[in-house]
C-alpha cells in the first residue's frame, strides 16, 4: 500500500493527523488515547486489577467508540466504490469539527467521543476488497515491519523498503509534537486545525482520482 509516492505520502500525512490529534487527546484525558488502542487496553487491564472502575469505563469506552469508528469507516469503503477515500475523509473532517463545536459549547465529553470515532473512521482510507486496510493511527505494525524490512535488506532484499514504514513512524511524533504543542496554547480548540488538515487531504485525493479518470 505504501509503493507509489501518492500512497506514502497520503499515509505519513495522515499520521501525522493522528499523532496531533492524540497528543491533544492525551493530555487532555490525562493519560488516555484517542487513537492510540493498545494502550488504552493495558490501562483497562491495569485498571480492572486495581479496582478502579470509573478508569477502566472510561478506557473501555474510548476503545468501544474507536471500534464503531473503524466499523463505520469500513462501511464507507465498501457502500461506495468511487471516491471512497475522499468521502472518509469528509466524513472524519466533520466529526473533528463537531468536536470543535462540542467544546466550545462545553460538551467536552462529546467533543472526545466525536475525535475517536474520527480516529477509528481513519484507519479505513487505504482499506480494498474487504481487508483490513492500513492502520494509520497505530504504528506498533509499522515499526515491526521496519525493522523486518531492514533485516531482509541486509540479506539481499529491497535496499531502501523499510523506509516508508520508518517515515511513519516519524510522521507520527512530529505529529504529536505538533498537538501538544497547540493543546497547551488552546486547549482542545486546537482540534480545529485537524479538521481542517483532513478536509484539506480529502479535496488534494478528489483532485488526484479525478486526474486519474
Amino acid at each position: 500500500m505504501l509503493s507509489s509516492r501518492r500512497n506514502a505520502a497520503l499515509a505519513c500525512a495522515l499520521s501525522a493527523l493522528a499523532g496531533y490529534v492524540d497528543g491533544i487527546g492525551f493530555l487532555h484525558l490525562g493519560g488516555l488515547f484517542v487513537s492510540f488502542m493498545s494502550g488504552n487496553s493495558t490501562r483497562l487491564g491495569v485498571t480492572l486489577a486495581e479496582g478502579h472502575w470509573r478508569s477502566a469505563a472510561e478506557a473501555a469506552g474510548l476503545i468501544a467508540l474507536f471500534v464503531i469508528g473503524a466499523g463505520a469507516g469500513s462501511l464507507i469503503v465498501l457502500g461506495r466504490e468511487l471516491y471512497c477515500q475522499c468521502w472518509v475523509l469528509l466524513t472524519e473532517a466533520l466529526l473533528l469539527a463537531v468536536a470543535g463545536l462540542c467544546h466550545a459549547f462545553g460538551l467536552s465529553g462529546s467533543a472526545i467521543a466525536a475525535i475517536v470515532l474520527a480516529m477509528g473512521l481513519e484507519n479505513a482510507v487505504f482499506q480494498a476488497d474487504g481487508g483490513a486496510g492500513l492502520g494509520l493511527t497505530y504504528i506498533t505494525g509499522a515499526l515491526v515491519k521496519t525493522g523486518q524490512l531492514a533485516a531482509a535488506a541486509l540479506c539481499g532484499g529491497p535496499r531502501w523498503a523499510w523506509v516508508p514504514n520508518l517515515l511513519l513512524w516519524a510522521a507520527l511524533v512530529a505529529g504529536s509534537v505538533v498537538g501538544a504543542l497547540a493543546y497547551r496554547w488552546i486547549s482542545l480548540a486546537a482540534i480545529w486545525f485537524a479538521a481542517a488538515m483532513a478536509l484539506a487531504l480529502s479535496g488534494m485525493v478528489f483532485a488526484a482520482a479525478n486526474r486519474q479518470d
